[in-house]
């Protein structure tokens, strides 16, 4: 059983590595909108499972589902227009850039908002443990939020 069980884990990890190679070489593709759906889909469906929410929570659920949905398309918008540019590879123009970065800082902090306003409703009708899973997904995203932040600000418009 031990042995076969190291066999099995070898053979993982020598696919795993021939794989890995391969996909080096292979050029870096771009995000499509039926992946950027099954990730927010992924998104709220762990979240909804994360909070259990209840029936009687249930009424309060589809606007913060909505409005994690208009987020996760507004960042999606985002990153193909950043895409876009850099595909232009022309000249990049410093003023533009921080006028791009403005525009997109006002629209998700609008996306924030709506989130943060949907969410209200939800948050009060949970109960503790509830929002203590509240508490500690709120800490998990604000971390990735900056440093999705710190990097954007190098690379993209998002």
């Amino acid at each position: 059983m031990a042995k076969g069980i190291i066999g099995l884990v070898s053979v993982i990890f020598l696919t795993a590595s021939s794989l890995a190679t391969e996909v080096v070489d292979v050029p870096l593709a771009r995000l499509t909108e039926a992946d950027m759906k099954n990730l927010t889909d992924a998104r709220v469906g762990l979240v909804r499972k994360l909070l259990q929410i209840t029936p009687e929570q249930e009424r309060n659920w589809p606007p913060v589902e909505e409005a994690m949905r208009l987020r996760a398309a507004g960042r999606f918008k985002r990153i193909m227009a950043a895409y876009d540019q850099l595909d232009q590879k022309r000249e990049a123009n410093p003023v533009e850039l921080l006028r791009l970065q403005a525009a997109a800082l006002v629209e998700r902090a609008a996306e924030v908002n709506r989130l943060a306003d949907a969410w209200q409703p939800l948050y009060q009708n949970l109960n503790p443990n509830q929002k203590q899973r509240m508490r500690l997904l709120a800490q998990r995203v604000l971390r990735d939020a900056a440093d999705t932040e710190m990097y954007s600000e190098d690379i993209d418009q998002d």
